[in-house]
Order: C-alpha cells, then structure tokens, then sequence
C-alpha cells in the first residue's frame, strides 16, 4: 500500500488511495503543521503557536495532546503502509519536547513539489528540455487548490504564500520550457487566464505575447503589451523593463529570432476536421478550485469512484459517464468537483469544466454549441480555423479527445439533450455530469451510472457547520444549533447561508437566526443573502420554473399534504386527478428532484421544498386551490379511515354521513386484512393529520379521524397516540358544540388513561362524559360511559363497583336493544363475577353474551368474551376447557391483529399451563406475550409483570 500526506490542498491522508478520516479542522491543522516539517521534530510550543497563533484557548496543551492522540488512532493505517516511491510506513511520533510525523518527505506532497521542481530546474539548466517539462508538470499536478485553506494563524499564511510563490515560479518556468519546446499553442489554453490574476507580471506578460505572436496572433500580443505598460503607469509609475521592451520591438519587426524552434510534431494519422493548431496538445485544466469545506459524503466518493473507476473496463465499452442527480442546494457540484480534483492524476490528458447553467436563478441555460467552441480552443484548435457547423464541431471535439485521458465536468445540466453534444466518443475519456433532473433519456441512450444525492446525515450537517462557523461559536450555543440544523433538514445550501450570515453579522446569534426559522410561513427568508446563488427561494424557484403548467400545479397542490409524506390514492384525492395522470406528473417532478419516492407508492419532498411549495400556493395558484387541495385530502382520509374501522369492528355504533369533497376520492377497503394493512400503512400520517386539521380549521374532519383511528391503535397498544389524538380531537368537538363527539371522545380518553395506569385522570374523563350524555338525553353514550367506569373500577380492584357499573350497562344496552352492546356488558358482567369469586356465574354469563355475539358474527366480542370464559373455567378447575377457550380467543385476537388481547390472552394462558404442571409450555406463552409487550411498547407495569412470571419459572426474559 502507498501512503500520502496532502497538503496542497485541502489536508488529507491517503493509504492505497483511500482517504483517512482526520477529525475536525483543528486536529487536520495539527497534522499539516507536522507534515510541513516532516521528518524534523516540531516542539509543542510551535504547535500550540501554529495551530492557534496568539490567542490559544483554555487548556490548549491538553486539547493538542487529545488531538494528538485522535490523530495517531486515525494514522493506523498508514503505519504499515508504503511511503510513495520508499519503503517504511508513517505515524506520528513523540521527542523530547516535541512531535514529529516519521515519515519519508516525498510522502508529503509539498516537500515532493519543491524535490521535483528542483529536478525540474536542474534538466532544464542542462539542456534537458522534455524531461523538464515532465518533472514541471508532476510537481504541479501534486497541487489541488489553495495550500491549507482555512489555517489562518501567521505561520500557515507564511509557508501559504511562500508556497504560493514556489508554485507561481514553477510555473513560470515551465513556460519558457514550453516555448523551447515550441508548445506555445499549450500555453494560449492556460496562460491568459493566469496574466489576469498576475496583471503586474512582467515575466508572464512576456511569455504569453511571444505565445500569441508564434500563434499567428500578432496585435493581440501587441495590445496584451500597452495594456501591461498602462497599468505599471498607473498603479507604480514605471515603465516595462528592458526584456519586454525588446520582445515588444522584435514583434513590431518581425524579427526570426521570436520564431517557434524546428521540430514540432503534429500527431499523426488524424484526418479528422482540424483547425490549423501548433503540433502539441494541450492539457486543460479547467476545474474549478475545489470546494474548500467539502463535508462527509465518504459513501458517495466511493460509488463515484466505482461507477467512474477506468481499470478493468472492458476495451469495446464506452465513455465512463456518471450523474449526480439531486435537488437544488445540496450539493451536487460540491460533490463532483471534489471527486474530480481527488482523481485528476488519472487524468493526465486534461480536465475541461462547463457550467451548463441549467437551472441558474438568473438567465439562460448555456448553449452547448458556445460551451463546445470552448472546449475546442481548450484542446489547443485554433479558433480563427474551427468549423461552422455544429456536427462538424462535434466531430472535431471528439477526434481531438480520441485516445487521450480526459475528463469532461458537466456542471448543472437542465437536460439529456443539453450534454449530448459535449459527449466525447474514445473509452478513455470520463464524463462527470450533475443536475437536478435524472437525465432519462441519457440513461437510457448511454448506460449513465446515476448516484441520487441526499442530504447530509445529523453528523455531516453538524460538521458542516462548525467547519463554518467555528466549533466555539457551535458549543457557545448548543440548543439554538440543535434545532438550527433540524430546520436546514440536512440540505447544505441552508447550512451554508446560515453559516454566511452569522459569520457576517457580528451580532447575529444562533438564537435570534433560529427564531426567524420556527415561523414556516417566512422561514425562506431567513435563508436569503441577496445573492441568487445563495439564495434558497431562489435556488428552488429555478427548478419549479422548468416545470410544465401541470406538474407545476401539482407541486402546488402536494404542498398541502397534512403529513411528511402521501400514498399515491392519498395524493389523487388531494390533486383531484385520475391516479394513472397523477403518476404521470409524479414522475416528471421526481425527474426534477422536487418529489421523491421513497418508498414504492409513497411520495415527500424536503421539508424547505414544501415550505416553498407552500408559499406557491398562497400566491400563484388560482384563488381557493389551496383550501380545495386540503379539503379533499382531509375527506380521503376521513372516510377512508371511517370505512376502514367499522371493518375491524362493524357493530361500533355507526356516525350519520358526511359530505365528501368532490374529488375527495376515499379508498375502497373490503376486506378486514385489508383495512388493518392500511391503517398500519398510514397510522402515523392519520395521527398527523388530525393535528392539521384543528391547525387549519377543519375541525369536523378531525374529529371523525380520531374516532376511526381509535380501535387500531388500542389492538397496537398505542395508547399515548390515543391520547394525543382524542385531547386534539375533544378540542375540536367543543369548538363544533356536538355534545356527543365530546362525551366519546372524553371516554376515549379515559381508556387510554385506564390502560395506562392514570386512574384519577381516568375517573375525571368519565364524570365529564356521563354529565354530558345524561345532560343530552343520550342513552348509548351513557351506556358506553359506565362499561368504561366499569373497566377502570376493575383495574383499582373495586369489583363491586365494576359489577355495578357493567350490569348498569347491560340495562341500558337492553332498553335500546343493542344487541352488540349488551354482550359487550355482559361479558364484562361475566368478569367481574369471576373476580368476585361466582366463576358459575361468569361462565353464564359469558355464555349469554357469546351466543349473542355469534348471532352477530362478532368476533370482536367473541374473542373478548371466550378469554372471559377461560379465566372462569381456569378458577373452576377445569384446566382443559380453560386452555380451549384461550385457544379461540388466540386465534380471533390474532386474526383481528388486536396484539394487546392477544399478549392479555397469553398471559391467561400461561397460568393455565403452570397449573396442570406444563412449565414449558407456560414459558412459551410468557415469551410470546413479553415479545408483543415490547413491540408495542406496552405500560411498563405490564412488561414488569410478565418478567416476573418468567422469573418465577426459571425462564429467561428475552
């Protein structure tokens, strides 16, 4: 394995080419002040003084040997490994008085810069032109960006800008070397560009005129000259030196001297169109500089490097093309020129960069004819000389990219028919490309590796900031950064506005930025700068406006979905629109990455996205769309869940009928297994729901879903969603003045608290719900109300009380003939019997309410009552008909998927097996009601009770 120390760059370590991971900005600061000085040893008052400079923190000692410590963990494997181009591995190493990396200097990247442009200047002194040249370009090929970008104490700016000086030197020096070597067509490529960020460099201005002049461009060298000669007049009061002077004068004469030397080679055997070029070929390098903050996305460099990796790719394959596909901001380009800067020696041939503007937030989306010219001049064809057509140009591009290792980015495309044209046809070439849209048809026509991007886990988005702001400033403020970071979802382009505006107002808190961010109607404008490119809303509005009219109103319309995600049934009643259509539309916003499906039939989109959306609806659908949209979705949802409930238990008294919004849509469930699939489906979106409801006024549909959701969730044993749902929904009922709704939902909420332990809360919700039934004249409610009262006297062990409340119920159920109701209160009567010791008397009773119940097929109530009858037949000794009786109730509870009866049933029926002596089978019915319990995170009292018959027979509680 080969081990390297970059710090040319961003710093980073890589053992066989994989990168190590360092830790925050600070312990990498220690690690590059070391390998700047590798192999001497650097005492830790230089490392204090270089990592911090003059304003060290508390403790700074003990953090550096903290971070000291981390970095020998991270440099494990590298201990082992092989220095590039020596033997030996590499660790950090502890002297008197200080610390050195042990390591061989051309591991380093920097010491292997300065060896090689050593080398470089000594063959060019001898003569030794090609192999100068060489030596030139892999010393500076070894820089990546900027020397330790973000060291901000004064020795990293020096070694920064004598670093700096070093390579602007080599640089310099390798152009003369090519204009001896009659490459000046190279040069044109890469020197104007280079004499603009150095317009004071008179060396540079020279090299680049007598470029210009050898390249049939005489007056543009010549203007190049009195546009220098302007500015040292201006801004140093001086004129060119002597060499430039005289360059000047032999251009104005064509003097011979300035001609290119003999020998150029043009490569042979290309009868492809070309334009008249000098016979080198150039070597763009056309990346941008790499981003300087680049976070996390460890799993996505290496999918990149598989999709792209050009080793044992088959000879007759295409180009490598690959896709970074993802929504706006979050980090497609950051993604891409990373990866492409981290493998740019595998691209000897040149690295030729566009940004397509496909989605820019102002202006057009580039042309790729424009952007094709300019990867032809970057590949040295001479402008003056470029065909006219565009397939001409094409074919061009592609004869001078044949057989060369070139690798094409792709910024920003808007679609498949924007790149085609900027494809290169040799195998040798790579083509990076990213964009919001998943580029189909490329995919299709080009076998496009596609890597979706998603945004930054907690951990990347938290590193992310604190690489931004600082880690002081994160710790300063830690709960206002917690929910800071939850607003941004993880999409970096929030995190990075956020960033920017903290770190450009000085009085701008985590706190105060959090607290614009809480109100989702105005969230979006906290995360502007009054830059377009770093301007959220704006990033998002260039996508939603390549959308056509349909999908756009769509978008809109999903906006409106009251919960994270919706079903696609869901969604057709939301958008009003036939659900093949819809799918439709789905698939071109997931196209644009502003929908996702992500998981089959299920659709969301980032919550900033939605917040966008949802500004959208306000103002530019039509007048109403909104309220509409949400109408719809809440009536789908309501008589959906209403159909699908009274399938679970279809003798619940029934509600009189609602009105349906017309497109409203709801699904039509058939069966039992089909209703007890969708709730668990949607439970968490319907418990969502009802809280958008009251939030938005539509408190009659809120209610009405809260009672449908009621019996799922008690068989799941979610009775804190219970509670959140009927205090949400008794609310409503008071605001909709139905006396009824009230009383049931007080009851509900008596339930819960009843399963749950609370006793006192559960006797205030009954007496609210009896006070209100007897005051309203309504019977059943009052009925249902004292076999409620009569359930939780029975929990505080008062079975006289129980039984007076249950047979209570049993006359009233009577006087209205409810069938369904008076078995459900006499097998309640029946248990109350057999806690008070009359098991004859609950075995008759029981076996009047299970004849009731099936006459009415309801298994519901079967299930309850045959659980009644074996406890019974259990007390009376008659073990065998106990054990039957929890057979059929198992069956019915397990059937229902009522998973709280059936761990209730089980524990029953463990006692039984215990009794007649069957201790395995005992256990058996413990371990399978201790596994329900846990899954359904059951009243700890209740877990509690069955580890304890566990432990009484010796059995393990899993």
């Amino acid at each position: 394995m080969a081990v390297e120390f970059r710090v040319l760059g961003e710093v980073e370590v890589r053992v066989d080419g994989r990168r190590l991971e360092l830790g925050p900005a600070r312990q990498r600061c220690v690690l590059a002040a070391l390998a700047c000085e590798a192999p001497h040893m650097v005492t830790v008052d230089q490392l204090l003084d270089r990592v911090w400079g003059e304003r060290p923190p508390q403790r700074a000692r003990e953090t550096l040997y903290s971070y000291l410590s981390r970095l020998r963990r991270a440099l494990q494997p590298a201990a082992t490994a092989t220095a590039t181009g020596t033997d030996g591995g590499a660790g950090i190493t502890r002297r008197d008085g200080g610390y050195e990396l042990t390591v061989v200097p051309s591991a380093v990247d920097l010491h292997r810069f300065r060896c090689l442009d050593a080398e470089a200047r000594t063959a060019a002194q001898a003569g030794r032109e090609d192999e100068a040249a060489r030596l030139f370009e892999e010393a500076l090929a070894l820089w990546r960006g900027e020397m330790c970008p973000g060291m901000d104490s004064a020795w990293f700016t020096a070694q920064r800008e004598t670093a700096q000086l070093e390579r602007i030197g080599a640089v310099l020096d390798l152009n003369d070397v090519q204009l001896r070597r009659g490459r000046h067509a190279e040069l044109l490529s890469t020197v104007p560009a280079l004499a603009d960020s150095h317009p004071l460099d008179e060396r540079l201005a020279g090299q680049l005129m007598l470029a210009l002049y050898r390249g049939g461009r005489p007056a543009d060298a010549l203007q190049h000259y009195q546009l220098l000669r302007s500015r040292l007049a201006d801004e140093l009061g001086i004129d060119p030196g002597p060499p430039l002077q005289e360059l000047y004068q032999g251009i104005l004469v064509s003097d011979p001297r300035l001609a290119a030397p003999p020998g150029d080679t043009a490569p042979p055997g290309d009868t492809a169109p070309k334009a008249p070029a000098a016979p080198a070929t150039p070597q763009p390098r056309q990346l941008p500089a790499p981003p300087p903050l680049f976070t996390g996305r460890g799993g996505e460099l290496a999918r990149l490097d598989k999709l792209l990796a050009p080793h044992g790719k088959p000879a007759d394959s295409g180009v490598l093309i690959a896709a970074i596909c993802g929504t706006g901001g979050v980090g497609k380009t950051w993604l891409a020129l990373r990866w492409a800067h981290d493998q740019q020696e595998l691209f000897p041939g040149g690295q030729l960069y566009a940004d397509l503007r496909g989605f820019a937030p102002s202006g057009e989306p580039a042309d790729p004819h424009t952007v094709l010219r300019g990867f032809l001049e970057a590949l040295g064809a001479d402008p003056a000389a470029l065909p006219t057509g565009p397939q001409a140009q094409a074919a061009l591009y592609r004869s001078l990219t044949a057989d060369r290792r070139v690798l094409v980015v792709l910024d920003n495309a808007r679609d498949s028919d924007q790149v085609l044209s900027l494809l290169p046809g040799s195998p040798s070439c790579t083509v990076l490309i990213t964009s919001r849209h998943q580029l189909p048809g490329l995919t299709a026509s080009h076998g496009v590796g596609r890597l979706t991007l998603d945004t930054l886990d907690a951990t990347e988005a938290r590193d992310l900031l604190v690489r931004r702001i600082g880690a002081d400033r994160l710790a300063a403020e830690p709960d206002a950064a917690t929910e800071l970071l939850r607003h941004c979802a993880g999409l970096p382009l929030a995190v990075s506005v956020l960033a920017a505006r903290v770190t450009t107002n000085p009085v701008l808190t985590l706190a105060g930025l959090t607290a614009e961010l809480r109100d989702t109607a105005t969230r979006l404008d906290a995360l502007e700068t009054g830059e377009a490119s770093a301007d959220v809303r704006a990033v998002f509005a260039s996508s939603y406006l390549a959308l056509d009219p349909d999908s756009a109103q769509v978008f809109r319309r999903l906006a409106q979905a009251p919960a994270a995600d919706i079903a696609l049934p869901a969604a057709a009643g939301l958008t009003a629109l036939p659900p093949a259509r819809l799918r439709t539309l789905l698939r071109r916003l997931q196209a644009h990455h502003l929908v996702q499906e992500h998981r089959p039939g299920r659709f969301s989109c980032h919550d900033l996205l939605r917040s966008y959306a949802l500004e959208l609806a306000r103002t530019e659908g039509p007048a109403g769309e909104a309220d509409a949209a949400l109408t719809r979705v809440l009536d789908h949802y309501a008589h959906t869940a209403y159909a699908a409930d009274l399938l679970l238990l279809p003798h619940r008294d029934r509600l009189g009928p609602a009105p349906t919004a017309d497109g409203a849509q709801p699904e039509q469930l058939a069966t039992h297994e089909a209703a007890m699939e969708w709730f668990t489906r949607e439970h968490s979106v319907l418990t969502a729901t009802v809280e958008h409801a009251v939030r938005t006024g539509h408190d009659a549909q809120a209610w009405r879903l809260a009672r449908a959701l009621s019996t799922f969730l008690a068989r799941r044993g979610r009775w804190a969603d219970v509670t959140a749902v009927h205090t949400t929904a008794l609310a409503a009922a008071v605001r909709l003045g139905d006396t009824a709704a009230r009383a049931e939902s007080h009851r509900t909420l008596a339930w819960a608290c009843t399963e749950t332990g609370r006793y006192a809360e559960a006797h205030e919700q009954l007496t609210h719900a009896l006070a209100l039934s007897e005051a309203d004249g309504d019977v059943r409610s009052a009925a249902h109300t004292h076999l409620a009262a009569g359930w939780l006297y029975e929990r505080e062990e008062d079975r006289a009380a129980a039984l007076r409340h249950d047979q209570r119920a049993v006359d009233l159920f009577t006087s209205l003939d409810d069938l369904p109701g008076r078995a459900r209160a006499l097998n309640a009567v029946a248990w109350d019997h057999t806690r008070l010791g009359d098991h004859a008397a609950a075995v008759r009773h029981g076996r009047r309410a299970l004849a009731i119940q099936r006459e009415l097929n309801d298994e519901r109530g079967q299930a309850a009552t045959w659980d009644t009858l074996g406890c019974a037949h259990h007390q009376l000794g008659d073990h065998t008909a106990a054990v039957d009786c929890y057979e059929h109730s198992l069956g019915l509870n397990r059937a229902l998927g009522h998973r709280y009866n059936e761990a209730e049933t089980l524990v029953h029926l463990s006692r039984t097996h215990r009794a007649t002596g069957a201790t395995e089978a005992a256990a058996l019915a413990l371990r399978e009601a201790l596994a329900i319990h846990l899954d359904i995170n059951a009243p700890a009292r209740e877990v509690d009770e069955v580890r304890a018959l566990l432990r009484e027979l010796d059995g393990p509680a899993e």
